[in-house]
């Protein structure tokens, strides 16, 4: 079958000869139709973060169609439309049995530190293919998993209608972030320098900055440890910091700063299974996260889709099989 692979830093091949997957007793097959790309991919793909082997089998945020079910599969079947929850936890761990699957010590991390899921067909467990209405673009279900990530920050932040919210950086992230409390009816300040996405970040209900201070809630979503402390110094007093983005630095706070101020601060790592996923596809029709989605491309363009990915305003994904196509989503 056609798959997309990582062949080395910064150069993707793809490939018509790669090995069909095999269906456990306890797995679906999907007929994969189009697989989103996001910052931990650009890492892997730029040499960032290094995958177990080459070639390696690239992306994690997949969509299509049930093409076979395992021997003891009773809760889904052939022709269902899917998307995949793309961290595989083990559901047995202590953290797991505690609900917070998202800690998972034994998590396979598709594209990662698992295979990805840019290729025609891929095998994975049945609890981690979640059914999806019918109406849904493309573009919509390319961006539910990133979706469901900022939709689990929101909601282990507190925010209500009454905060009033910064968020800093309009990526994928950010700008899912902003659509999620506009859903709230909080109309959220936004900081970002590529006026581009600050314009797509408008559209989705935020503001762009001008400078004011007092805001209850800071959803760092950008990764840039510069962005932090200056976003962190405009909170008004018992603030919470929500933490998205990720980067190896030291926080830019003393205990001083944080002890004084009464501070919160809370990371917020991916979801937890399942039901951050499947409360976020109970409001896809009405959220519609394709709406952060800028550009599509069909597989045999994986290298144009990643190499460029970084400087759209949006975000990328890419088709396959009967789902192929280019140009704008």
């Amino acid at each position: 079958m056609k798959a997309a692979v990582l062949t080395a830093p910064g150069r993707i091949e793809t490939i018509d000869d790669w090995p069909e997957p095999a269906c456990g007793p306890h797995d679906v097959v999907v007929d994969v139709e189009g697989v989103g790309l996001c910052g931990s991919d650009l890492a892997v793909f730029h040499g960032r973060r290094l995958p177990p082997e080459m070639p390696w089998v690239m992306g994690h945020e997949g969509f299509g169609r049930i093409t076979a079910v395992g021997s003891d599969v009773r809760d889904r079947s052939v022709g269902q439309s899917v998307v995949i929850e793309p961290n595989y936890a083990c559901l047995k761990c202590a953290d797991c049995l505690t609900g917070l699957t998202s800690a998972c010590p034994h998590r396979a991390i598709v594209g990662l530190n698992a295979p990805g899921v840019l290729a025609e067909r891929v095998a994975l467990p049945t609890h981690f293919a979640h059914p999806v209405p019918d109406g849904l673009t493309g573009a919509d279900l390319a961006a539910v998993e990133p979706y469901t990530v900022a939709r689990a920050a929101v909601r282990r932040s507190g925010v209500t209608a009454a905060d009033r919210c910064l968020v800093v950086g309009a990526g994928a992230q950010g700008l899912l972030v902003c659509l999620i409390l506009s859903r709230l009816r909080i109309h959220p300040v936004v900081t970002e320098p590529h006026p581009l996405r600050l314009a797509r970040a408008e559209r989705l209900g935020a503001t762009p900055d001008d400078g004011r201070t007092g805001f209850t809630y800071v959803f760092e979503t950008s990764g840039h440890e510069a962005a932090l402390h200056p976003a962190a110094n405009r909170t008004a007093p018992g603030a919470t910091v929500v933490l998205i983005g990720l980067n190896h630095h030291q926080l830019p706070f003393t205990t001083d700063d944080v002890v004084r101020r009464q501070l919160v601060l809370r990371g917020s790592m991916i979801y937890d299974h399942p039901g951050d996923f499947t409360t976020a596809i109970a409001e896809l029709s009405q959220a519609r996260p394709g709406a952060v989605v800028e550009a599509r491309f069909p597989l045999h363009q994986a290298q144009q889709a990643f190499a460029g990915a970084a400087e759209r305003a949006g975000k990328t994904w890419i088709s396959i099989g009967d789902a192929e196509g280019s140009g704008r989503a």
